[in-house]
């Protein structure tokens, strides 16, 4: 389980908004530009809004997630699939919206206080379980996570919904008025509108969320939990491969003293009944044996981010070659890093199996994520890849691209 700072909670929230609204914000940017130049950045904010990123994986994605209502699945590989084709997903989705800059990325600072303020926010609702009513605060919980969960369904399923209409219909916007600035959530005004396939999607979320309330079923929960994921890898990014480096490597000693030296990572993942975790049903009940399986979001989201930036950093490198006429073959990273990934999950539930114990998972996905990333430039390149990976910086390469563009 992973609790984000405040700081990071009040920008994946105002992601959320501004994910659903964000045509809105690319229509007041180009307020100074010609007619014409803002009608083609509105096209492709509509366009990149209404793209679906990896449609098999979200298929697939679905597929698996219903498919324990109909027939058994073994928990393990439900585990296995189902948080590796988030990731994956994800990956795909953060490419757009980077390259836009409509995310929210983090420094060397943030990465190092994070495990700090983490300890802190996680310390504080253990003791909010410890002395306050249990019910009470799942109540406040629930109902806080339940709003901004119908801004990341609405972000997630808005460009499914675009698919079948009609492009006529799918980029109608609808104008319900000007939202005035809030401190601490919004740096100015922006008009609020929404998409017709936003507005689709809108009225499921909040069904949706409704039953979740109503139910408290496994399925709304995962279905919740998976749209903070996807939303969150693809709005929350890492500029640098440092940065990435910096942040696992401090959630890794945070996962292993919160898990491993006290009763608190358990102790909240148990009590805290609101969606963010998965719940995976067993396919078979022993008595003394929880019906459900868990896997907190942090465990998809923080090492997803990383993984989307060797995705992105794949990309950034193809382009840099095509500006500058190098005809030599680029590394790919984004195929190692993400098998690592599979296979730190793939350890994590060996052991947690074998000594019948919950398991940090970062312990055995951050050593996989970066042990596959170094690993690969050093087999492909010696020292001299390793020091280019090291320093990639994603916004110096797309400076870069630029320039050589400039100069052909």
């Amino acid at each position: 389980v992973w609790v984000l700072d405040d700081d990071f909670e009040a920008k994946f929230r105002t992601q959320f908004i501004r994910g659903t609204l964000w045509i809105a914000c690319a229509r007041a940017m180009a307020g100074t530009r010609s007619l014409s130049a803002k009608a083609a950045a509105e096209e492709m904010a509509m366009d990149d809004a209404l793209h679906v990123a990896a449609p098999f994986a979200h298929l697939v994605l679905i597929a698996l997630a219903v498919a324990p209502l109909f027939t058994p699945v073994d928990t393990n590989c439900n585990i296995l699939g189902t948080a590796t084709l988030a990731v994956f997903a994800g990956a795909f989705r953060s490419v757009r919206p980077v390259a836009a800059g409509n995310t929210e990325s983090m420094t060397k600072q943030d990465a190092m206080r994070f495990p700090l303020i983490g300890s802190v926010v996680l310390f504080s609702f253990f003791l909010l379980f410890k002395f306050l009513p249990k019910d009470l605060v799942n109540k406040l919980l629930t109902g806080y996570f339940v709003l901004i969960g119908i801004f990341a369904l609405t972000g997630t399923l808005a460009p499914v919904a675009a698919v079948p209409m009609p492009r006529a219909m799918s980029t109608r916007t609808v104008y319900f008025g000007t939202v005035p600035q809030i401190p601490f959530l919004m740096d100015e005004p922006f008009r609020v509108e929404a998409s017709v396939p936003e507005l689709f999607a809108g009225c499921g979320a909040v069904a949706f969320c409704a039953w979740y309330v109503s139910e408290k079923h496994w399925l709304a929960n995962n279905a919740l939990g998976l749209a903070f994921s996807l939303q969150g890898i693809e709005f929350l990014t890492l500029d640098s491969v440092q940065i990435g480096v910096i942040l696992l490597t401090g959630l890794f000693f945070y996962d292993i003293f919160w898990v491993f030296f006290t009763p608190v990572m358990v102790t909240v993942a148990k009590s805290f009944d609101a969606p963010i975790k998965l719940l995976f049903p067993r396919a078979t009940v022993a008595d003394g044996v929880p019906p459900f399986s868990m896997l907190g979001l942090g465990d998809i989201v923080i090492p997803g981010i990383y993984v989307a930036l060797a995705l992105r950093m794949d990309l950034a490198r193809q382009a840099r070659a095509i500006a500058t006429g190098d005809q030599k073959k680029t590394p790919q990273y984004f195929p190692a890093v993400i098998t690592g990934y599979f296979l730190g999950l793939v350890t994590t539930i060996f052991v947690m199996n074998y000594f019948k114990a919950a398991q940090p998972a970062l312990l055995y996905i951050v050593p996989g994520v970066l042990g596959a990333t170094f690993a690969r430039a050093l087999v492909w390149g010696g020292v001299r890849e390793v020091k280019l990976v090291w320093g990639f910086d994603e916004n110096a390469e797309e400076k870069t691209v630029v320039e050589e563009k400039k100069t052909k």
